[in-house]
């Protein structure tokens, strides 16, 4: 456990990928970890069975925040956290990533002057119609201390004129997230035999963004791609998010889920053993293009750009919607037994699982009091 003050460190989310990334992080602080949830994804069947799973503290939750345009989103918890952090003045404040949540919680911290650190600084898509990709540029230049996952991400935060003091190489906290969650052998196979499935045998599908979601076309043409990669040999398995779902029915595409095994929305552990033992993911998520280089399973990355350039290298192919999705999955496909040994024999390029370690000794520099920083 950290020698920081019970409560002092305000970890600020709202996101179930958040929850996931930041898990060991909470985990290593113990009692001063002080989690703050937005509620910009919130819902009891999947957020509150993720904060079980993960055996995570119960949250501060923030109110008003989930399911509001983006402007609203960051304004209403910028001002309920301003309240929070006068109240309960932390130490440090932590965000990951680039959600609204995120920037919510960076614009509170500078505002109050409290020292923010940024976990998974410097990834960049160049892709300016990405809401995320201005969430992540802010909070860099707002940032403390910029917990880089890679050196690429270092060399762009450089380039943009950030002082190199205050980036930190740490490593992705996404591999120890995927090493602690995943389970054992002898309940993997339990998993996959209760769905039916055959180890290497399946594809693993996954679509949520709007990109994709939102424009009928898009989404005709994901589903079309995934059904024609379906057969009786080799189902394509999709667990189904409530929004998505209902942007299928929408468009009057649901007829094209037919040929599809659909599910409902798993767990991290199951999604983590189905992923470890499909032939193939094909995902528009961005943490599934770094849970792939751990698990060593080739993917097909569904997007118009990605800020994980890194897993492009062996593990990832990038498309777009259509029929560049069929022959990326067939081609890996094709490269059968082989092609996944070589994959699972790789170094993830996300690091070696001692992130949240570093994360935390970054916080302990820059928020202990002095005797218990030099304590520690």
């Amino acid at each position: 456990m950290s020698p920081l003050p019970p409560r002092s460190v305000a970890i600020v989310l709202g996101t179930r990928p958040e929850l996931v990334k930041l898990t060991d992080l909470v985990r290593l602080l113990g009692p001063a970890a002080h989690l703050v949830h937005t509620g910009q994804h919130y819902d009891e069947e999947l957020s509150g069975r993720f904060l079980t799973e993960l055996g995570l503290p119960e949250p501060t939750f923030l109110t008003g925040v989930g399911g509001r345009p983006r402007a609203v989103q960051i304004s209403a918890a910028l001002a309920q956290l301003d309240d929070l952090f006068t109240a309960e003045p932390p130490l440090a404040v932590v965000v990951q990533g680039d959600t609204n949540a995120a920037l919510a919680g960076a614009l509170a911290a500078n505002a109050r002057g409290i020292p923010l650190v940024h976990v998974e600084a410097g990834l960049r898509s160049h892709d300016r119609a990405m809401p995320e990709e201005h969430n992540r540029v802010l909070i860099d230049r707002l940032a403390d201390v910029l917990c880089a996952a890679t050196e690429d991400n270092r060399a762009n935060l450089l380039a943009e004129g950030v002082d190199d003091a205050r980036v930190a190489v740490t490593g992705n906290t996404v591999v120890e997230a995927v090493l602690g969650q995943l389970p054992g052998e002898r309940e993997r196979t339990r998993l996959l035999a209760g769905r039916g499935l055959t180890a290497d045998g399946y594809v693993l599908a996954t679509v949520h963004r709007p990109e994709n979601t939102d424009a009928p076309d898009a989404l005709r043409a994901i589903l079309g791609e995934l059904s024609a990669l379906a057969t009786a040999g080799r189902p394509v398995v999709l667990p189904l998010h409530p929004r998505t779902r209902g942007r299928i029915e929408a468009a009057g595409l649901t007829d094209l889920l037919a040929p599809l095994t659909v599910t409902a929305p798993l767990g991290y552990s199951e999604f983590l053993a189905l992923a470890r033992h499909a032939a193939l993911l094909v995902s528009d998520s961005g943490g599934i293009q770094e849970e792939c280089t751990v698990l060593g399973r080739p993917l097909v990355v569904v997007r118009r750009s990605t800020e994980r350039p890194e897993a492009m290298a062996e593990f990832a192919d990038l498309v777009r919607p259509g029929r560049e999705i069929g022959e990326a999955a067939r081609r890996r496909l094709a490269e059968g037994p082989e092609g996944l040994a070589r994959l699972a024999a790789l170094p993830s390029p996300f690091g070696d699982g001692l992130a949240s370690e570093r994360i935390v000794n970054l916080l302990v520099a820059i928020a202990a009091p002095a005797e218990l920083a030099t304590a520690a």
